[in-house]
């Protein structure tokens, strides 16, 4: 089975999480970004990018393999959905598409990311994104 990458709103990824306890909602930015920033509530941070390098995480489809194989998931298969996110959705489209690549078939990005684009003042979080649609997240 081919599968694509599915592009979704911050909304419907976590309306995913909400409808199917199996789904895995990543947060691929780097540990500075997802510890002091915040993230989504119940989100498994596996860098896709992280310091001190910022070189990509060469094990990122071993290390989500593994949480489904953990357990976490509660699934050995491709077919457990993954929701990916990152800042803005660039980094997790290109996490998604290298899951795509090894073989999973429930991949979504979601396209606005967790801070959304940058606005005319070159701010984050006024046009899109995870916090800006009101959604449960949390800061370390």
């Amino acid at each position: 089975m081919v599968s694509e990458l599915q592009s979704i709103s911050p909304r419907e990824g976590w309306q995913i999480c909400q409808d199917d306890a199996r789904a895995l909602l990543i947060d691929v930015r780097s540990s500075m970004e997802y510890l002091f920033v915040g993230h989504p509530v119940g989100a498994i941070h596996v860098p896709w990018i992280d310091e001190p390098d910022w070189v990509v995480n060469l094990n990122f489809v071993t290390d989500v393999r593994k949480l489904i194989l953990g357990g976490v998931g509660g699934n050995s298969d491709n077919s457990v959905p993954i929701v990916l996110i990152c800042r803005s959705g660039k980094r997790s489209k290109e996490a998604g598409m290298k899951l795509i690549e090894a073989g999973f078939t429930n991949v979504y990005n979601i396209d606005e990311g967790f801070e959304g684009d940058l606005d005319e003042h070159h701010h984050r979080g006024s046009v899109g994104g995870w916090r800006y649609h009101d959604l449960p997240w949390e800061q370390c």
